[in-house]
């Protein structure tokens, strides 16, 4: 049988203390991080386990004011659109109101103008009818005294009547 050398050659070098110290620091820290670590994986866990219990315990407790929340939420919604009706309704009232007096004034506007206009046509039908009494007043009693004192002269009117622009 032939003996193969060997390929590869291992070459041990002569290792100081400090650094053969350095190794086994260095595996001591590596073991206590991965015991770190177990130690945290299992206080998440039970935590986990608390904050699912709690979170279903809150959840529990919850549930009833979250059910009296919505029902709050839909009276307010039912008041609100109420509010909102009846709110449109009263301003179409108004509307209705405002367009209605807005008439009515326009009309008594109009009536008023004709009234004054009537007046205007009254006064001087009165002031014509007060000037024709005055005048035909005035030649009664011109022809009175022409009846009763036919020798005298014509006299000018007394000075005390009052004139005709005046009546």
């Amino acid at each position: 049988m032939l003996l193969q050398a060997p390929d590869t050659v291992w070459i041990a070098a002569p290792r100081d203390p400090l650094s053969v110290a350095a190794d086994w620091a260095l595996i001591v820290v590596a073991a206590a991080v991965v015991v770190t670590a177990l130690v945290a994986l299992v206080l998440l866990l039970r935590t986990s386990r608390s904050v699912t219990r709690i979170g279903r315990e809150a959840s529990r407790k919850a549930d009833p004011l979250l059910e009296r929340g919505k029902s709050v939420a839909a009276n307010v919604e039912f008041i609100s659109a109420t509010l909102r009706t009846d709110v449109e309704g009263l301003h179409r009232s108004i509307r209705a109101l405002s367009d209605r007096l807005k008439q009515a004034s326009d009309h008594m506007e109009t009536r008023i103008e004709e009234f004054n206009a009537l007046m205007q046509v009254v006064q001087g039908e009165a002031e014509d009818v007060f000037i024709d009494t005055a005048s035909t007043a005035r030649g009664v009693r011109e022809g009175a005294r022409t009846l009763v004192a036919p020798g005298r002269s014509r006299s000018p009117a007394p000075t005390a009547s009052p004139p005709d622009d005046e009546a």
